[in-house]
């Protein structure tokens, strides 16, 4: 099926063309509407009559937030081509997998990353290669000119895609999920309809841009809406803090790492947020304090959701109201979203019966990129099976158990990390916690507690333990408890469990 009005910002240089649409905190630098329009067209034109791009042809980008990454979305929507964002925190050999996978037509990066192209092997047979300082040039030589030729627009399918957006990888190789125009259409309706979210909405973006938090979350659906985002490089607790103030945000979106870390820095006691909407937290479960001190501190509402990169991302909402008292609840999916929770065999689950969280409807991806053998195991009679153990309660709200490959089993009996973490945050001096399986020659295996604890306070082993007996059933009660000073954290701020693993 043909994609309808692909290009949205075409739309919006027509609608509010003077309106900024984007700005770069660092720089300072902003793009109105109608420059991105006509900056998205000339670069459109330089790809294709200088680099051969054409519809489906692939760009590799390793770059950190920038405007020039904005242009080129505004290019790919216009001609078809496909952004491959990069995680500049691989190693050159990681990269060179997903160099070789996704046989990309050019190559952008940022100057101080080209080491890490340069070092992978594939990289040699790259056709063409464009330095992202020369890109940031020609889109600030372009918006001085005054041509007024537009790019024709290529027509695109639905299912053609416009993002290859590569998962952490954390077994074995990362896939590329592919990420279609109907994807970037239907997740914007989805998060409109769940949000507030329109053309006066404003926000500050501090996700990464080889991760779909940073693109899909929030600044894909701002450009439909024809908002406002402002774009940081690098988080920091103490700016981001200042920035929602400043900028007036409505929205922001961030994982519960950084919001302890906001709310931790001193500016935070003097901190005010009249324009602030509320702040929209996925990844992983926000501890209930910390909902707290942001909630009835600061009258920051916090919607708590769930999202996948193969799918929206934008799939469910815990309204603000049942923060506290649906604790630990995704929420309800979003409008355009289907559910299902099945047992081992494909059948629905009673209410209240852990299962497999399934999820259907148009802003599923059609799959894997090159990996016809992961896609079919993926996504089943339309069904795209998350790896999440959930549970749905009485009044139909989602409640994620774990990932299934967390699960471990002690003594015949299946025990979920995520139910004994949600244990030990509630006790007064921990500050975070994971929890892993290890072998155990009795049990077969059994659990292992890393926590960090509040500045100042002091906790042994046998507290913790008490604590978690108290509340859990026996088996579930952490054999091993071990203290750190910090629990290693992945790219996106959540907690990296293959390290943990290793760490074990």
């Amino acid at each position: 099926m043909r994609q309808p009005q692909q290009d949205w910002i075409a739309k919006w240089a027509v609608y509010s063309p003077d309106k900024i649409a984007v700005k770069e905190y660092e720089s300072g630098r902003t793009f109105t509407y109608g420059e991105l329009h006509h900056l998205g067209s000339r670069l459109a034109f330089h790809l294709r009559d200088h680099y051969g791009i054409k519809k489906g042809s692939r760009i590799a980008i390793l770059a950190e937030n920038c405007l020039e990454y904005i242009v080129l979305f505004a290019a790919a929507q216009k001609m078809g081509c496909i952004l491959a964002p990069m995680n500049y925190r691989l190693a050159s050999a990681e990269i060179d997998y997903l160099l070789r996978d996704s046989e990309p037509a050019l190559a952008i990066c940022e100057k101080k990353f080209a080491p890490l192209f340069q070092g992978a092997p594939s990289f040699a047979s790259i056709p063409h290669y464009w330095p992202l300082e020369e890109l940031s040039a020609f889109c600030h030589r372009e918006k001085a000119s005054h041509k007024d030729e537009l790019f024709p627009l290529q027509p695109v399918d639905e299912d053609d895609p416009i993002f290859i957006l590569y998962t952490s990888g954390t077994t074995g190789f990362p896939k590329g999920a592919v990420y279609t125009h109907k994807m970037l259409f239907w997740n914007s309706i989805n998060t409109a309809m769940s949000l507030i979210l329109n053309t006066d909405s404003r926000t500050v973006n501090v996700m990464p841009p080889f991760h779909t938090g940073g693109w899909n979350v929030l600044t894909t659906p701002f450009l439909h809406h024809g908002a406002y985002t402002c774009m940081l490089k690098k988080f920091d607790a103490s700016t981001v803090l200042r920035l929602l103030q400043e900028e007036d945000v409505t929205l922001f979106m961030g994982v519960p790492t950084l919001l302890k870390m906001m709310a931790e820095v001193p500016e935070f006691g003097e901190a005010t947020f009249p324009s602030l909407y509320y702040i929209i937290v996925g990844g992983e479960p926000m501890p209930i304090p910390l909902i707290e001190r942001w909630q009835y501190a600061k009258g920051v509402a916090i919607r708590q959701g769930f999202g996948m990169t193969e799918v929206g991302p934008n799939l469910t909402s815990l309204h603000q109201n049942d923060a506290i008292r649906k604790k630990g609840s995704i929420g309800r999916p979003n409008f355009y979203v289907e559910i299902r929770i099945v047992d081992s065999e494909g059948k629905d689950v009673p209410e209240d019966t852990a299962g497999e969280l399934l999820f259907r409807g148009p802003m599923v991806t059609p799959g894997y990129w090159r990996n016809e053998a992961a896609t079919r195991k993926a996504i089943v009679d339309g069904w795209f099976h998350t790896g999440d153990m959930a549970r749905l309660d009485e009044e139909g709200y989602l409640f994620v158990v774990d990932r299934i490959k967390n699960m471990f089993i002690s003594g015949g009996e299946n025990v979920y990390p995520a139910e004994v973490e949600r244990v030990l945050q509630t006790h007064a001096s921990v500050s975070e916690a994971a929890v892993v399986g290890v072998p155990d020659a009795r049990w077969g295996e059994v659990g292992k507690a890393f926590v960090v604890l509040r500045p100042g306070v002091v906790a042994s082993e046998a507290d913790l333990q008490d604590y978690c007996s108290s509340l859990l059933a026996r088996f579930k009660v952490p054999r091993y408890v071990i203290f750190v000073e910090e629990l290693p954290k992945n790219d996106t701020g959540k907690i990296n469990r293959a390290a943990l693993k290793q760490l074990a």
